[in-house]
């Protein structure tokens, strides 16, 4: 069970410091879930459930259902809850013009040993869920290697907008993946993305992804709108 403590702690011989409050990590955590797909559109979310799993109040739980919905990863229905944002086709193209806009950027600023390292961490992560059939882990596996793409620009911010992204394309991904092979078609792409990267080719790494995210969209696009 995960616990939050104080917002801001003191680091000897140094000035105290602060860190994000209990709620913005509570927030934190539960944009963690959405992009791990934990939880799923229309999900019901329970204030007291959430602060005894966390350790927190039912204020602070409150506070970061606030901030969720300000991102429209969840939504308030008055006399019925909090539940978790089905997002329509609508928004996909802003979506991915944000995933083009820092995605790609960052891949074609390259990044250190260990972060390209993680890059090709998600990647086999990916195939090992390919191998055992297992398409939730595979679209957690996609989930960290676009992360991982992102953290290469070694910023805060960005990594910080990357984890609304990364919760709303698994929002998108949830009815998608209903196809039993949806995460593994992208696994080829993953590979050669992470192999240009790997070989310092960061324009060409930068136009596989730019290609990736245009087919991405249309799918997604293409599944959305059969309503």
């Amino acid at each position: 069970m995960a616990t939050f403590d104080s917002a801001a702690r003191t680091i000897p011989g140094r000035l105290r410091v602060a860190v994000p409050s209990v709620a913005e990590r509570v927030a934190q955590e539960l944009r963690r879930q959405l992009a791990e797909g934990t939880l799923i559109p229309g999900a019901r979310l329970t204030e007291s459930t959430i602060a005894e799993d966390l350790g927190v109040s039912r204020n602070t739980v409150r506070e970061a259902f606030a901030e969720l919905a300000s991102e429209r990863l969840v939504v308030r229905h008055p006399n019925r809850g909090v539940f978790v944002a089905s997002l329509g086709a609508e928004d996909i193209h802003d979506l991915y013009a944000v995933r083009r806009a820092i995605e790609v950027s960052a891949i074609r600023g390259g990044g250190s040993p260990d972060d390209v390292a993680a890059v090709r961490a998600a990647v086999e992560e990916g195939k090992r869920a390919a191998a055992a059939g297992d398409d939730e882990a595979g679209g957690t596996a996609n989930q960290h290697f676009h992360g991982a793409i992102v953290a290469l620009a070694g910023s805060h911010r960005l990594n910080t907008i990357m984890a609304q992204v990364l919760a709303e394309m698994r929002l998108f991904f949830h009815k998608a993946a209903a196809d039993a092979l949806f995460y593994q078609r992208y696994l080829p792409d993953n590979e050669k993305i992470c192999e240009a990267l790997e070989a310092g080719q960061l324009d060409r790494a930068g136009d596989l992804l730019l290609a990736y995210l245009d087919r991405s969209e249309d799918n997604l696009a293409e599944v959305h709108g059969r309503d």
